[in-house]
């Protein structure tokens, strides 16, 4: 079964998210940005998820982090909890 690791920042306005999405294009920390914005759980951690599977996420979330660029921002992404930038860390 295919696995990945990311990180992301959930916010609740695509506004929102690509705002941050400027600043980390800029340059900025991606985990300082899920500390001080993300409101999921995992900003604690810097937007860390750990690694998952493939089908565990909701399915845009998991289009992004199986299909997508890895060590890219991807987003803004939209599920029903908002908005998520997401860096894929690695897959295997």
């Amino acid at each position: 079964m295919a696995t990945a690791s990311a990180c992301h920042i959930l916010v609740k306005s695509k506004a929102e998210a690509e705002k941050l999405k400027e600043r980390l294009d800029k340059g900025e920390d991606f985990h300082k940005l899920a500390k001080k914005h993300s409101l999921c759980p995992s900003g604690k951690r810097g937007g860390d998820l750990g690694e998952f599977r493939k089908g565990e996420m909701v399915s845009a979330f998991d289009r992004a982090a199986f299909k997508g660029p890895l060590l890219a921002v991807q987003g803004p992404v939209k599920t029903q909890f908002g908005f998520h930038l997401i860096k894929v860390l690695y897959r295997s």
